[in-house]
């Protein structure tokens, strides 16, 4: 009865078109007072404690913040400079530099509308210029944006671990390989459609060019070091290394290379200066910088902008969070598991349901709430079925990736329409083809979980023998 009252109440709410947060809070709310014995001060208690419990959690604005710094100080820039170096010279090769970017750049962001956003802006009307299709180029980096999530360091990642109590680090781990190969995948069905479609190559950069735009790009790369480096190498958490991300984003930005803020355009060193007169001016440059850039106009903008999402994204996690804890102190998800295991479903069975159920939820929900909510049903009968829950984790993941390009609330596509200028519908005409190759994709991570876990078990198994 309770379980019926609380689904009924939250997807009814969705189809008022309710906000998902709201829904969420409200069908809660009123399940407690009905069907529980806890009082209003008790839910107040409870949303307070679903965002400070969680110390995982803070990690969350300080990765926003970082992806903001960087989306606007022209790193994406840069790293798209560096990938086209390397690949642009093959046929096809400017779509496949842009999957490059999206690669490099998510492993920086953590965030999917970002990496589309930051990369798309600048590759899609490249790629017209040079002679692709639009709606090829805006279905590439519809597709390819969705990495965000899934290369470390990534929210929906932390949102998992907050809910299972699943270590984040383990979770960036597995990551990595399902990252790589979905890029592959990618930049290999470009190669072969830009083989039939007679889609231009770039002329070859030339080693100088490689290691000048690799130089260009190091302040971008380096954080991709300095986050990962520290939480695997045990010198941060995930949350320490989110907030350095944070202080990072900010120095490379405004005082690094200067694209926004009160140094834009500033040299770093004039021809006429010696090293010491070049270094004195730096150094008084970067004290004038970060000075003004507390009342600056461009930097405060980015922060409010991050400050804007990150309250909404926070807000959506705390309903969930209440929703949860209503799911765990009614015993929803034992009842259901006990449902589940008596169907004697498999473990392979058990993932069909899993993938099924998360592609439909995919579609109408934000990847946060939909993580949070499914993710306390699911973890106890993938544990019972012997399912390695990190295994599931990514799995959920890249479930919430391919939700991310599906309407109506895939998040990507009113990125790319807005990019582009198109409607929802071209963008979703643009982006289907490509969709293909993510199911491909999921049916490998979902059926062959030595990709998910062999970084995971090989960084155990190397602090073991230490």
């Amino acid at each position: 009865m309770t379980t019926a009252f609380l689904f009924a109440l939250l997807f009814g709410c969705m189809a008022l078109g309710m906000p998902i947060a709201v829904a969420l809070g409200l069908s809660s709310v009123t399940t407690i007072l009905l069907f529980s014995n806890d009082s209003l001060a008790s839910i107040a208690l409870k949303l307070f404690e679903a965002l400070s419990v969680h110390y995982t959690l803070l990690a969350i604005p300080y990765f926003i913040v970082a992806s903001a710094f960087l989306s606007t100080g022209g790193v994406a820039r840069r790293l798209i400079r560096f990938a086209v170096s390397i690949v642009g010279h093959v046929r096809g090769g400017l779509a496949m530099s842009s999957v490059l970017a999206c690669m490099l750049f998510a492993a920086v962001s953590g965030s999917s509308p970002a990496t589309v956003a930051a990369i798309g802006s600048i590759v899609i009307a490249g790629m017209v210029r040079t002679g692709y299709p639009e709606s090829f180029a805006a279905g590439v980096i519809c597709n390819a944006g969705t990495l965000g999530i899934l290369i470390p360091p990534s929210i929906v990642m932390l949102v998992y671990a907050a809910a299972t109590q699943e270590s984040a680090a383990r979770m960036f781990m597995a990551g990595f390989i399902p990252g790589i190969l979905m890029g592959v995948m990618l930049m290999t069905t470009i190669y072969v459609a830009a083989r039939f479609m007679n889609l231009p190559a770039q002329k070859w950069a030339g080693g100088r060019e490689i290691f000048a735009s690799a130089f260009s790009a190091s302040g971008g790369l380096l954080l991709i070091v300095i986050v990962l480096g520290s939480i695997y190498g045990g010198v941060a958490s995930p949350t320490e290394a989110a907030a350095v991300s944070a202080v990072y984003a900010y120095a490379v930005a405004v005082l690094g290379y200067r694209d926004i803020g009160p140094l834009r355009d500033q040299p770093w060193r004039r021809r006429d200066e010696f090293l010491a007169q070049a270094a004195i001016r730096n150094a008084g440059l970067m004290v004038v910088g970060i000075v003004r850039s507390v009342s600056d106009p461009e930097v405060r903008n980015v922060v409010m902008d991050a400050a804007r999402v990150s309250i909404m994204l926070l807000f959506i996690i705390a309903n969930a969070m209440l929703f949860a804890h209503v799911l765990t102190t009614e015993r929803i998800p034992h009842t259901i598991a006990e449902t589940v295991m008596g169907w004697g479903l498999p473990a392979w069975g058990f993932l069909v349901v899993v993938n099924v159920l998360l592609l439909i939820a995919g579609n109408f929900m934000e990847p946060s709430a939909i993580t949070l909510i499914m993710a306390p049903i699911f973890f106890p009968i993938a544990v019972r079925l012997g399912i390695d829950p990190i295994h599931l984790g990514i799995v959920m993941v890249v479930n919430m990736e391919i939700g991310m390009i599906t309407p109506p609330v895939g998040l990507n596509l009113f990125v790319t329409a807005g990019i582009t200028g198109r409607s929802i519908m071209w963008v979703v005409r643009a982006a289907l083809p490509w969709l293909t190759v993510l199911l491909a994709f999921l049916l490998m991570i979902t059926y062959i979980p030595w990709l998910s876990l062999v970084l995971p078990e090989a960084i155990d198994q190397l602090k073991g023998y230490r």
